[in-house]
């Protein structure tokens, strides 16, 4: 599978709809997708998800603030945890449990934070609030080889711009899906997506 370090976020997903709209993301080249846990039953979507595209694409959960969450989520067979927020114990627990660790940073203080409790990548979030210039800034004192993901201000208009202030992938959420959104219209979007990530890497 594509390891684009593109990572879709379904807020909203219901358990009915999970498998057609992940098989959507999924067959347009996005292979990583999460379900935030404050949507409806996120845990049975995830479930449904991980029996269907184990191999195919990497499932997690979104929006995740305590450690009996990251439990719950490794109880499915998740396979990573995105937070808005910095929590080092939430973190640790994930890494405990063998699961990829993406916590939310806006800091130089919360992305040390974040690093020294093991996080596998930085989520700067909400990057539109930090703008490009903030993450140059970030970039200048962050190690070499930290992955980070823009969220929020990120989309298919200005990948370039991120990747060239230092972003290596991103979060899509409301570019790509919005509960109710017909499978179809997802994968079209999704589509667009892939090739605008593709084409701002590829310069």
């Amino acid at each position: 599978m594509t390891d684009r370090k593109l990572i879709a976020i379904l807020r909203g997903l219901r358990p009915d709809e999970a498998e057609a709209v992940t098989e959507a993301v999924v067959d347009a080249g996005i292979t990583h997708a999460e379900v935030p846990l404050n949507s409806p039953e996120p845990l049975t979507s995830i479930s449904r998800m991980i029996r269907r595209f184990t191999g195919a694409a990497r499932i997690g959960a979104g929006t995740v603030l305590d450690m009996s969450q990251v439990d719950a989520v490794a109880d499915t067979g998740g396979h990573f945890i995105v937070s808005p927020n910095c929590d080092a114990a939430v973190i640790r627990k994930t890494k405990e449990r063998g699961l990829a660790s993406f916590p939310g940073v806006f800091t130089p203080t919360e992305c040390f934070a974040a690093l020294d409790a093991g996080a596998d990548a930085l989520k700067l979030f909400p990057a539109g609030q930090a703008g490009t210039g903030g993450l140059a800034a970030l970039r200048a004192v962050l190690p070499a080889g930290v992955e980070v993901y823009a969220v929020g201000g990120a989309g298919p208009d200005n990948f370039a711009e991120w990747i060239d202030a230092g972003a290596c992938g991103f979060g899509i959420g409301s570019n790509l899906y919005k509960p109710g959104d017909r499978p179809a219209d997802v994968a079209a979007r999704a589509r667009t997506i892939v090739a605008a990530y593709d084409a701002a890497l590829n310069r």
